[in-house]
């Protein structure tokens, strides 16, 4: 009911420390650019949408992801194979071994910096949104609750009053 009063004007509010109402717009922003960057980050680590959805079953389930082979290791593996069909000690199947062995290598730290990016990036802005996010969340929640009811509180008291001095007046 105060809530309801308050938003058509027709209930006093209680107003929060400006500092306070500062750090709560603080928390909102951090808190919506955290969500952007994450998923932003998803899109550039994994860029097939599919794979992000299996990938997010799998940490729900809390089970291991299954590893993939980049796009880079993949190419390695043609041209390696590629090389031996036309013989390794032809100009051109020298050339693809070295590039395939490249390839494999460029592969390998590709598939390293996914892993060190998600461990070390993507894993706290994650507990930030679900730990301290959820946290700043509920105590907010808590705080308006508690603030409704001081108004409400208030309310009544001020009610009171004026019908207490309107029977003095009698």
């Amino acid at each position: 009911l105060q809530f309801t009063e308050e938003k058509l004007g027709q209930a006093e509010k209680t107003e929060l420390d400006a500092h306070f109402e500062s750090l709560l717009a603080r928390a909102d922003c951090t808190k919506n650019w955290t969500e952007k960057i994450l998923r932003q980050t998803e899109v550039l680590l994994q860029p097939n949408p599919s794979a992000r959805v299996e990938e997010f079953l799998y940490e729900k389930l809390d089970r291991k992801v299954p590893s993939r082979v980049t796009n880079g290791e993949l190419l390695a593996q043609y041209m390696t194979e590629a090389a031996n069909d036309f013989g390794p000690g032809t100009p051109y199947g020298k050339t693809l071994i070295k590039v395939g062995e490249t390839q494999r290598r460029l592969g390998a730290a590709e598939r390293d910096f996914i892993h060190s990016a998600s461990i070390n990036f993507l894993t706290p802005l994650r507990n930030f949104l679900e730990g301290d996010w959820r946290t700043i969340s509920k105590e907010r929640r808590i705080l308006q609750n508690r603030r409704l009811d001081l108004d409400a509180c208030k309310a009544r008291l001020k009610k009171a009053k004026a019908a207490e001095a309107k029977a003095a007046v009698t």
